[in-house]
This record gives structure tokens, C-alpha cells and sequence, in this order.
């Protein structure tokens, strides 16, 4: 069986995280460090935040689902963008709130009329960079720019779960925007690029104020012993983050070849992950699975001719493209 439909790391964790997480399973009989002193303080020294900006999540689906849970309610709105992440809607419509879904651009985000949807009893704007499932990608100086026009009261949740994909040359230092902007909040993850999923490890920046309010909400113990100390030891190894790129990148070149040599119309991605228009993707997807390759449908965000295919090891993208063409 290959999976390619999770965008998970091929490469598996980070060996320093493995034997952090092994040792780390001798004090299971005893609660998690609910204030993640250690892990907070190793993101500090390596962000530059204070540890009261940072809140740790189960993923940092939880830290998303804190956000929907402290600033949105029934008298509120939200703000996303059509094709993105599906936990938006999800959290929203969870804490009670209206869902205001913008019309993409491109696949991707439409910063302009999503400023133009925000509404007097809109509380969170949504933006994923790069996007999830279609791998768009926004310039940081247009989100700098969008985040001036937003109103205060509007939180801005920006989820970078991919950033560690992008080349170093259009990677940003968001956390540093956080002095100028008190409304907004960044969202990370261990999951992909560190290679972390199986454990749940994300965390959220913000000001002080925004974080206060997100443990207010945030359930006791949300990341176990194991997972706050891989993440801690994976946070360190910058090795292995280099291989993750460069493997991704790899990948992702052999991924956009062959389905180019198909015919296959791809959308360009800055995640380890790739939208290929495949036309009957429905009928696709069940001849791949009897082949033993198991990739991602998304007919659920609007997109019925298309599947999203993670990037792999060269030889399980090439088992991929080997089926499709017996597919298509």
C-alpha cells in the first residue's frame, strides 16, 4: 500500500524526536506538563516571542478550534475563503457562528473581496499561506498589507502548517508582525514537515492578550508527555528539516513531470502536496485504490474533478504515477 493522501512526511520523525518521545514514555504515569514550560521556552529562544504569546495545541487543528471557541459565538461571523482548509467552517459553525465563504481566486485567497465580505458582527478572518488542498501561495507583503486594512476587532488566523515548505527565499518572519498587529494569530504545526501527525503537536502566536484568552478556552493537558518532548527535540534538529525540504522538493518536481507528461493539469504548490485534474476523479480514485494507492478526493471543498496527492519518496511517487496512467 502506498499513502499519499495525507500530506504527511515520508521521511517518518525526526530521529532525536523518536528517542525524546521513547525516553519520555517512562513517565506516562504521570499528567503531561499542562504549561509546556519546556517546549514553549525552546519556541521562544528560536522565534522570538515571549513565552506568553504562545499557546500549544493538539494540532494545531486545536488551536484553531480555540480560536473559533474564544472569539466567535451565535452573534458572529467568519470569514474564509472558497477551497480552503475545511476546519474554518467546521470550527465556525461548531462555536454558532455565520460562515462568510469569498469566491477564490486562482484556486487560492481573494484578500480583496475577502476584505470587502468582513461585516460588523464579523470576529475571525481565516487565511491559510500556503493553502490547503490547492497549494496557492500569497506573497507576504499583500497579507502585511491586507492585515493594515482589517478592522481590530477582527481576529486574523493564519495558518502556516506548510510554511516549512516554501524556499527559504519566500519564507517570512510573520512573528515578528505581532508588535504591529494585536488582532492577529499564527497557527503551526508539527505534523508535516517535522513529521510529527501521529503525535499532535501545534501551537498558536499572538499578543499577549489573544493567547490569555485561547488557554482560557483551551483544554488542561491538550499535548501528552510524549508529544512535548519530540516536538522539543525535533524543534533542534535542523538536519533533518533540511532533508524534509529538499526530498518535498524533489518530490514535488517528479510529481509535476509525469502528470505534465500525462496531460494532467496540476495546480502550482507551495505545500508537499499537489491538486491534479484528473477529470472523472470520483472513478479515478476507486481504480487507484484497487492498485494499492490510496491519495486524497476533494469533492467536499469543490472540487469534483481534481485529487490531491501528497508528495512521497521518489519510489512511491513513482508507484503513483505508474497506476494513474493505467487509470486515465
Amino acid at each position: 500500500i502506498v499513502k499519499l493522501a495525507s500530506n504527511e512526511n515520508p521521511l517518518g520523525p525526526s530521529p532525536a524526536a523518536l528517542v525524546a518521545a521513547q525516553d519520555a514514555l517512562h513517565d506516562m504515569a504521570l499528567y503531561p506538563d499542562g504549561a509546556g514550560f519546556a517546549l514553549k521556552a525552546g519556541l521562544s529562544a528560536k522565534l522570538g516571542v515571549a513565552a506568553n504569546q504562545i499557546v500549544l495545541g493538539n494540532g494545531s487543528n486545536d488551536v484553531l478550534d480555540m480560536a473559533a471557541r474564544a472569539f466567535l459565538g451565535p452573534a458572529a461571523s467568519a470569514v474564509y475563503a472558497q477551497h480552503a482548509f475545511a476546519v474554518y467552517p467546521i470550527a465556525t459553525l461548531t462555536a454558532g457562528a455565520a460562515c462568510i465563504e469569498v469566491a477564490a481566486r486562482d484556486y487560492g485567497h481573494d484578500l480583496d473581496a475577502m476584505r470587502a465580505a468582513i461585516r460588523d458582527d464579523t470576529r475571525v478572518l481565516w487565511i491559510a499561506n500556503p493553502n490547503n488542498p490547492t497549494g496557492t501561495f500569497l506573497p507576504w507583503a499583500q497579507i502585511e498589507a491586507f492585515l493594515e486594512t482589517v478592522p481590530p476587532q477582527v481576529l486574523v488566523v493564519l495558518d502556516e502548517a506548510y510554511g516549512e515548505y516554501l524556499p527559504p527565499a519566500e519564507r517570512c518572519d510573520t512573528a515578528a508582525w505581532l508588535a504591529r498587529f494585536p488582532n492577529l494569530l499564527i497557527s503551526r504545526t508539527f505534523s508535516k514537515a517535522y513529521g510529527l501527525a501521529g503525535l499532535r503537536v501545534g501551537y498558536g502566536l499572538g499578543s499577549a492578550g489573544v493567547i490569555d484568552l485561547l488557554n482560557r478556552v483551551r483544554h488542561p493537558f491538550n499535548v501528552n508527555t510524549p508529544a512535548l518532548a519530540a516536538a522539543e527535540a525535533a524543534l533542534g534538529d535542523e538536519a533533518f528539516l533540511a532533508r524534509s525540504y529538499a526530498l518535498n522538493a524533489a518530490g514535488m518536481a517528479q510529481l509535476v513531470a509525469g502528470l505534465a507528461e500525462m496531460g494532467v493539469e496540476t495546480v502550482p504548490s507551495k505545500g508537499n502536496f499537489l491538486l491534479a485534474k484528473v477529470g472523472a476523479a470520483a472513478r479515478i480514485n476507486a481504480e487507484l485504490l484497487k492498485r494499492g494507492v490510496i491519495v486524497r478526493p476533494v469533492d467536499n471543498y469543490g472540487l469534483p474533478e481534481f485529487l490531491r496527492v501528497s508528495v512521497g519518496l521518489a519510489a512511491q511517487n513513482a508507484r503513483f504515477l505508474d497506476a494513474l496512467r493505467t487509470c486515465l
